[in-house]
């Protein structure tokens, strides 16, 4: 019977890993105040970010969609792998070895880890093969192409001989079932039963997902009597989503997060060339059209949400190309980032450029890019004879809407001058069409554009800002805005994401104080019911478990909301300091309670007014020993 990993396995794995490098390879991060790091939601499309990550508690929080957990949360909901695969999984990352109760085995590996492994071990034997003799076909094609061993090797390029069986045998030699095989995409089945291998005579290459784990294979046709599709790519399976995969994104995703800029190319050998030629963000789709889940994939490894980034289509000039261009354009909108289309001299692809003149004309064609609706508004007109009367008013109607939907409004009048002058007509009359069109286009928003403003003003850096609409219990954003509760908000973020800085004998003074706001008031209770657990790296873990279930998301808010921007020396003041002021109102309330009493004291009873005398300086006491700590 399989075993379940030991609980203190699974807090000491999650102790050792980063959950920011985690969430790293999905999104990218940037700093949101000391400790906090925040990014575009994987889980909801958004155009600015409001997925915060706390490292030093192990949480995420998304303040846009209420999405919410740890490091194997995220695992789990990002790959759709069980718990124990998440487990197991970071373990492997760290090098842990992993322990299970009762002396049992480690259970089963789930479908998702068998389909992984057996891609792994196609990979292998395709790479192996490119060297066999039969291969002699698939390294011509290479180095024809420009890529020698060694380009071959980085990109993981291999070769599938012309078998029916010879990998389905190699893979059950390894100990995958039919089964298994099968669910990875490497075999076809037959008519009458049975399996044979999907790639036969083909160049391979492996489509790995954002952390470089091979979910994939693109296959290119090399022999003259394979009836096949130029490109042969695996099938839909439970790792591999072809509408939401990008080749190359794995190679290209740290310098894409920190240029800013990503080159959208249209093969797996213009993605080789043009890293090879030192364009390092060059991507391309996986035997389907660029569309809405590329894009967001893209823009969270872009962090686009500043406007400043740059995505740089490249597209052949044949009619294929210009549809490309096309649906590219369609949805340039999504995009904050300002996009381009980058056209090679005489039409050619990056790959053939780069074969005939070298690495530097790559760049340049890169470097020499046009904005994409300088592009799009001479695709238009190029459809129109501007010869006649008739075909310019024409191509000044299906011109302007173009034009029209340009975002910056500081470029719609130079463009329009553009159009004007291409067309040969009246500025005014010109810009009349083009004002028509933009007033057509804010009379219907996009349903992008329309939750863009349901969220405005909702992920600012302050804990003010952060907002999230919920049924499920309160939240940050249902809070009052009273100096006091404030107060009380940022003590307890303090406490719940700096307790070892706050201290434990600080943090007992601040979890007794009177709270106002009486939902505050349920957290600090449930902090001050584990306070034995302060320095403990399941600290965040045990408060919540301490909490109703319905304040677990307001717990989680408080633990990941960005802290006022400090620098590292003077986190501790700050945490400190706001934990003795939550503790000197709760004096200064007790002070003025015990002067009401003292007011209304009989004068003759002594006992009892010297007691509230005493009680009254003990508090004054406190108050000047807290402010010069």
């Amino acid at each position: 019977m399989a075993g379940r990993i030991r609980q203190s396995d699974v807090e000491e794995v999650k102790a050792r890993t980063n959950i920011a490098d985690i969430v790293g390879d999905y999104v990218s991060l940037k700093s949101a105040g000391v400790g906090s790091m925040k990014g575009l939601c994987p889980f909801h499309d958004e155009r600015s970010p409001s997925f915060h990550v706390r490292p030093q508690v192990g949480f995420y929080h998304c303040f846009g969609c209420g999405e919410s957990g740890d490091v194997y949360s995220f695992l789990q909901k990002m790959d759709h792998v069980t718990f124990a695969e998440a487990v197991e999984r970071l373990a492997g990352r760290i090098g842990f070895e992993l322990r299970y109760e009762d002396g049992g085995a480690a259970p089963e590996q789930g479908n998702r880890a068998r389909i992984l492994a057996a891609n792994t071990a196609a990979e292998e034997f395709f790479t192996q093969r490119l060297s066999s003799p039969d291969a002699e076909i698939g390294r011509r094609f290479l180095g024809e192409r420009g890529f020698d061993a060694a380009a071959a090797t980085l990109f993981g390029v291999g070769f599938a001989p012309k078998s029916w069986d010879e990998l389905t045998n190699h893979l059950r030699s390894r100990g995958f079932s039919t089964e298994e095989i099968t669910a990875s995409g490497l075999v076809s089945s037959r008519d009458g039963g049975g399996v044979y291998d999907r790639f036969r005579g083909r160049l391979v290459w492996p489509i790995r997902d954002v952390t470089g784990q091979t979910i994939g294979f693109g296959a290119r046709r090399l022999l003259d009597d394979d009836k096949g599709p130029k490109y042969l790519n695996t099938p839909e399976t439970p790792v591999y989503h072809k509408a939401q995969v990008l080749y190359g994104l794995d190679l290209a995703k740290r310098e894409i997060s920190r240029s800013q800029r990503v080159v959208v190319v249209e093969g797996y050998t213009d993605v080789m060339a043009c890293h090879l030629a030192g364009v390092t963000t060059a991507v391309a789709t996986c035997g389907t059209s660029f569309g809405v889940d590329h894009i967001k994939v893209l823009r969270r490894v872009l962090g686009d949400d500043s406007g400043v980034g740059e995505v740089i289509f490249t597209f052949d000039p044949d009619a294929a190309g210009q549809k490309a261009a096309m649906r590219a354009f369609t949805e340039e909108r999504r995009f904050a980032a300002q996009t381009y289309i980058a056209v090679g001299p005489e039409g050619l692809d990056p790959c053939d450029l780069r074969l005939q003149r070298g690495d530097a004309a790559v760049q340049r064609m890169i470097d020499t890019k046009k904005p994409m609706f300088e592009f799009m508004i001479r695709q238009v007109l190029s459809r129109y004879d501007l010869e006649t009367v008739e075909g310019r008013v024409s191509a000044l109607r299906a011109a302007a809407p173009v034009v029209a939907e340009i975002r910056d409004p500081s470029l719609r009048p130079g463009y329009t001058r553009e159009l004007a002058r291409m067309l040969g007509m009246d500025l005014p009359e010109v810009t009349r069409a083009v004002a028509s069109g933009h007033s057509t286009q804010a009379a219907q928003p996009t349903t992008q554009q329309t939750r863009a403003a349901s969220r405005a003003g909702e992920q600012g850096a302050g804990a003010d800002e952060l907002q999230v609409h919920t049924e499920s219990g309160p939240t940050l954003f249902e809070l009052q805005t009273d100096p006091g509760t404030r107060l009380e908000r940022d003590a307890l973020m303090a406490l719940l994401q700096y307790p070892a800085l706050v201290g434990t004998e600080l943090a007992q003074r601040a979890v007794h104080s009177g709270f106002d706001n009486s939902t505050l008031a349920v957290v600090r209770d449930g902090i001050a019911g584990c306070l034995d657990a302060l320095e403990s790296a399941d600290w965040l873990t045990r408060v919540m478990a301490e909490v109703p279930a319905a304040f677990g998301t307001l717990v989680r808010e408080l633990a990941v909301a960005p802290i006022p921007e400090r620098s590292e020396r003077e986190l501790t003041a700050y945490v400190r300091g706001v934990a003795s002021a939550l503790v000197d109102k709760d004096l200064t309330r007790r002070k003025r309670e015990l002067l009401g009493q003292l007011q209304r004291a009989d004068a003759g009873d002594r006992d009892a007014y010297n007691t509230l005398q005493r009680a009254l300086m003990q508090v004054e006491a406190e108050r000047r020993s807290l402010r010069e700590e």
